[in-house]
């Protein structure tokens, strides 16, 4: 792939105007030119295109587009590790991090595959009658995939995918901030397609920032909306689809807390906190956001993570030695530190980080008040809150509007699953810190601020359908009379 930005309409592709926000390099913060944008009449264009593709697409048998999703997934499969590779220079997280979410970018397209090929979009009913109602769900019409830039072509591929297998016709938008990890995908993706005939419409590709963002979600050929990314983009997303009575699937932040039980191994919780604030640089929404802690053992606790945030070692993103990179850009390091800063208190930070480039050592600040910590820092910053009770502890959790994810830490499983029960977040982990899902096929949703909808195997192919229900009544109305 060339260094250019580059749009897919209509089966066409075509550079972008670099008219968009400046790209830098995370590891020397060396400017690398703008980011490409396309213009009006060119996502117009694709709008066009997808509504043209429409009706044609959601035609085709779902074995087909099996056939065509699977064909897709062994393409990408070869290539995996250059997207990742594309996508840890962009953003500055670690090569080891971003290689294994490669996984994703394949993965996602078989399991849609496999959806279909299991039937999970027909369905029946019997009546007491005997007689069979049919459940079918059925395309929305064309949709939009709009994702952020911390891990943008796993999170496309997810969506993409699901639309695909719905029938649905798919524009992928990536954030302006990392494209070009999204932009090597969807020429795989759009090489198949067009090898076996598929319309241009059926996949584009389109650049762009807010702007781009909002023409597409407010068009009325738009049908389903799928977005990834911060608050204030999922109110204005959110906004337009309620004024196009068009379903929206959201996912945004989350001030997620760690409990750490009174039975706690103190190491085990110090790995734990250090994982969810520094995994992806701490540039994702399920990091740690409160560090929930018994009073007593807060002292000792923190000089463990300490101890472990100074043996990380932090370098550039593509060196397989590293285990913490820098920010994606200098603006958006340098809101982490000013709000890291607004908190006042007291700071562990204890990782040594080069000079040169977008680097910010991660940090916890304790001595905060709970209410003074309540919204998402998206970077590797967590504040510190002490509890003498499990109420207090709970209570604290579910001290912010978010509600995305939960972890609690202890070595007795039940008394920490018993509390993870109480915490209002929509997937919460026992003695676990992984990105991954607790189960491949659990929905991951989201509560308050955190989101609305479902995401998940399942959830997501469902989301870009809506059910038809039909079937033999041979009957009348009660209050219904013969003459």
């Amino acid at each position: 792939m060339s260094g250019r930005h580059r749009d897919l309409v209509g089966g066409d592709w075509a550079d972008t105007p670099g008219n968009g926000p400046v790209l830098e390099d995370p590891a020397t913060g060396e400017e690398i030119g703008p980011a490409g944008i396309t213009g009006e009449e060119r996502v117009e264009r694709a709008l066009a295109a997808a509504e043209a593709a429409a009706d044609g697409w959601a035609a085709r048998p779902a074995a087909e587009r099996a056939d065509l999703l699977e064909e897709i997934a062994g393409a990408l499969e070869p290539v995996t590790a250059e997207i990742a590779a594309l996508e840890a220079a962009a953003t500055g997280v670690p090569i080891r991090q971003a290689a294994p979410l490669g996984m994703i970018v394949s993965g996602s397209f078989r399991l849609a595959a496999g959806q279909l090929r299991d039937g999970w979009l027909d369905g029946a009913v019997t009546r007491d009658d005997g007689r069979a109602v049919e459940v079918r769900r059925l395309p929305w019409g064309p949709a939009l995939c709009l994702v952020p830039w911390n891990a943008p072509a796993p999170m496309a591929a997810h969506k993409v995918a699901n639309a695909l297998a719905a029938g649905c016709p798919a524009i992928l938008k990536p954030s302006e901030g990392a494209p070009r990890g999204s932009q090597r995908f969807a020429e795989v993706v759009a090489g198949v397609l067009a090898e076996r005939d598929v319309p241009g419409g059926v996949f584009q590709l389109v650049h762009g920032d807010g702007g781009t963002g909002a023409q597409l979600t407010g068009d009325p050929r738009i049908r389903a909306v799928s977005f990834t990314g911060g608050a204030a983009g999922g109110r204005s997303v959110a906004a337009a689809c309620a004024a196009g009575i068009k379903p929206v699937q959201l996912e945004l932040g989350g001030v997620n807390p760690l409990v750490v039980m009174p039975d706690a191994d103190l190491d085990r919780a110090a790995r734990a906190a250090v994982d969810l604030l520094t995994t992806l640089n701490g540039q994702w929404c399920r990091a740690l956001g409160r560090l929930i802690v018994p009073e007593t053992v807060q002292d000792a606790l923190l000089d463990a993570i300490g101890e472990r945030l100074a043996a990380l070692r932090a370098g550039p993103p593509l060196d397989e030695d590293t285990d913490f990179g820098p920010l994606v850009h200098s603006r958006h390091r340098d809101l982490v530190a000013a709000q890291r800063d607004a908190l006042g208190g007291r700071l562990v930070s204890t990782t040594k980080v080069p000079d040169e480039g977008n680097y910010l050592a991660p940090a916890l600040v304790a001595g905060v008040d709970p209410g003074d910590a309540t919204e998402e820092i998206f970077g590797p910053v967590a504040t510190v809150h002490p509890y003498r009770t499990l109420d207090e502890a709970v209570a604290l959790a579910n001290g912010t509007a978010y509600g995305l994810e939960g972890y609690v830490t202890g070595a007795d499983e039940d008394a920490a699953l018993a509390v993870a029960r109480r915490i209002r977040a929509g997937e919460v982990k026992v003695n676990g810190s992984s990105v991954m899902s607790l189960h491949l096929f659990t929905p991951r949703p989201a509560w308050g601020s955190s989101g609305l909808g479902e995401e998940g195997t399942a959830e997501t192919l469902r989301f870009f359908t809506n059910p038809r229900v039909v079937g033999v009544e041979d009957g009348f109305a009660l209050h219904s009379r013969e003459a």
